[in-house]
């Protein structure tokens, strides 16, 4: 249909590689901040709570915020960064598939509750500091939180939202504070010294806090999860498991092949900052862009056969974005995909997938509920 087709309401689908790399690289393409929100005809439906809170996250500000609270976090997952955390990584894959194997002596085995949900809130929890006991919580209000980013979330999905939303202010609030109140040496006591120097107010300090926290949080896990679960699934097929096993030089390709194959996000959207053409088609003001990851990921003219899985493709992707709201975490995403193939070809020659994967009723954040897996 193009490389920029009409929606049904004020918005484009944004279909092709090249365009869908522009809208994200290009300076006049805006995050939907609370700006643009008040602007809108229909600005209620953007008065949800879960929505609102969403907006004010990194991932929906424009500069000067987004600039500010960006280079607040640092490089936050730079060489010497993985490199301290791989340790960390190995000992809880290790620990998840040791879980793994017990279930699996006694038949079929659910991959995500057991394996792919637990390593990434087990590796964002521990760099941040978050009690372990704590982890199942965290989970589950994230699941439910994420609702709100929707395209077109239900009542009753803004209702589950909301009240997942209450819930991480309350957590996330919590731990700031008591963080500050027991420093230690860790990424969150130095947010806070960062943020206290630059911001003399301390409640406007804690805000900002608690939504760097969060949103750091949240958008490790939902995403890891199912990058996580997705590999298992696509790799588990007889030959290609039984191939990089033979070729392990290969995990790294193999991960990229399962990004640009079937990516955790499908959608992500931008504002025209002024009237503008796009792939020839004209594009007013404020009007929603939503760039289609998984489009342009099998966008022919940039990898051929792109219904095909060939770890070998050497092809690209846009899974984690680009420009300045390039994703934070992929690095760090890369490192516990990588780390967690490498010990389950070698402790697992046979793994197989034993039931499809189960997905929840989403559209953009993609969430695996199940993958059962066999010997």
């Amino acid at each position: 249909m193009g490389d920029v087709v009409r929606a049904p309401w004020n918005g484009y689908f944004v279909t092709g590689f090249d365009t869908c790399s522009q809208v994200l690289r290009g300076r006049n393409w805006l995050a939907p901040d609370l700006a643009w929100q008040e602007r809108q005809d229909d600005s209620k439906q953007w008065d949800a709570i879960a929505t609102r809170e969403m907006t004010t996250t990194l991932a929906r500000l424009n500069a000067p915020e987004h600039t500010c609270q960006r280079r607040s976090l640092g490089n936050l997952f730079d060489r010497s960064t993985i490199e301290r955390l791989a340790p960390d990584v190995e000992r809880d894959a290790d620990r998840l598939l040791d879980e793994l194997a017990e279930k699996l002596r006694w038949g079929e085995a659910d991959f995500v509750s057991t394996v792919s949900e637990q390593l990434p809130v087990s590796t964002v929890g521990s760099w941040l500091g978050i009690p372990p006991e704590d982890y199942p919580h965290i989970l589950e209000i994230t699941h439910n939180q994420v609702f709100a980013q929707e395209l077109l979330p239900t009542k009753s999905q803004l209702a589950v939202s909301a009240e997942a939303t209450l819930a991480l202010r309350a957590y996330f609030t919590e731990l700031v504070a008591r963080r500050r109140a027991e420093p230690r040496h860790d990424v969150l006591t130095g947010w806070i010294h960062t943020w206290d120097a630059m911001e003399p107010d301390r409640e406007k300090a804690d805000e900002i806090l608690y939504r760097l926290t969060m949103f750091v949080t949240i958008a490790s896990l939902e995403t890891t999860a199912t990058l996580l679960t997705s590999m298992a699934h696509l790799l588990t097929e007889p030959t290609r498991w039984a191939w990089l096993r033979q070729y392990p030089e290969h995990i790294d390709a193999a991960v990229d092949e399962v990004l640009r194959y079937d990516p955790p996000i499908h959608i992500n959207t931008r504002i025209a900052a002024e009237d503008t053409v796009l792939a020839g088609v004209p594009i007013k003001k404020d009007s929603m862009i939503h760039v289609l990851y998984g489009a342009a990921n099998h966008d022919p003219r940039r990898n051929a056969d792109p219904g095909g899985f060939d770890i070998l493709r050497g092809g690209s992707h846009l899974t984690f974005g680009g420009g300045v709201h390039y994703c934070l975490g992929a690095a760090l995403a890369k490192l516990e995909a990588r780390t967690l193939l490498a010990r389950m070809l070698d402790r697992f020659p046979t793994l197989r997938t034993a039931t499809p994967p189960q997905y929840a009723p989403r559209m953009v954040f993609r969430r695996i509920t199940s993958l059962g897996v066999a010997l």
